[in-house]
């Protein structure tokens, strides 16, 4: 069964193909916010160069969030109306997820953290397991502060991987028993999508493609701008 991986809950898209084999073919492209014009091209790009036409697609799977919601928006929405064209079921994974799965082997607490912009981080906390991750805890929003605190109150040896981590770097350098991974695994990848996509895909753990709901979180900007300028 050959999954079709989309994720663009980032600055980044990318996309990916693959299935037993393990990954066929990924594509990367990171310009900007340009999320509905790169994602086509980097889909039509990923199945040529693994020599897949649309019809042998099983699956689709894409990065539920959190992340920018203009980009999970593109990403969802495209892989929802693939889905339909192609009567696929689907399969949705969490951003920080897929940032969590690619340091699967540390014995230390992984926390995954994307940024939020206004401030503020998504993140969640993960340990290793055999064959994977277990996610610790539930997704989260709040500033570098307070998970600096958690971090502190915790007393684990704590490794931080995700661009919110990098962007507030400063927030926990200082802190003991804590390691902040480089920008080569910043962001969420589709190639992370797919494996993990694939495992859900031998229980059968499908989902319809109006069943499957992205993560969020929170309003997006120009919502709680509206909000805010209603209550002034």
């Amino acid at each position: 069964m050959l999954i079709l991986g989309i994720d663009t809950a980032t600055p980044q898209v990318s996309v990916a193909i693959g299935g037993h084999e393990g990954v066929l073919a990924s594509t990367l492209s990171a310009r900007g916010r340009q999320h509905a014009e790169s994602l086509t091209p980097a889909i039509e790009f990923t199945c040529r160069m693994a020599r897949v036409e649309f019809r042998e697609i099983g699956v689709v799977a894409v990065d539920l969030g959190p992340g920018l919601f203009t980009g999970l928006r593109v990403g969802v929405s495209a892989a929802k109306a693939m889905a339909l064209a192609l009567g696929l079921p689907m399969i949705g994974v969490p951003s920080l997820d897929l940032l969590a799965f690619p340091v699967r082997f540390t014995p230390k607490r992984i926390v995954a953290v994307v940024d939020a912009r206004r401030g503020e981080l998504f993140y969640a906390f993960y340990r290793q397991v055999p064959g994977g991750i277990q996610r610790l805890s539930a997704h989260q929003v709040g500033t570098a502060d307070d998970l600096a605190s958690e971090l502190l109150a915790s007393g684990e040896d704590n490794l931080l991987v995700g661009d919110g981590a990098l962007r507030y770097r400063e927030a926990f350098e200082g802190l003991h028993k804590v390691e902040i991974l480089d920008e080569a695994l910043a962001y969420p990848s589709a190639s992370s999508l797919v494996s993990l996509a694939h495992a859900q895909a031998l229980r059968e753990q499908f989902v319809k493609p109006w069943e499957l709901t992205p993560v969020y979180l929170r309003k997006p900007d120009a919502e709680a701008n509206w909000t805010t300028r209603e209550q002034s």
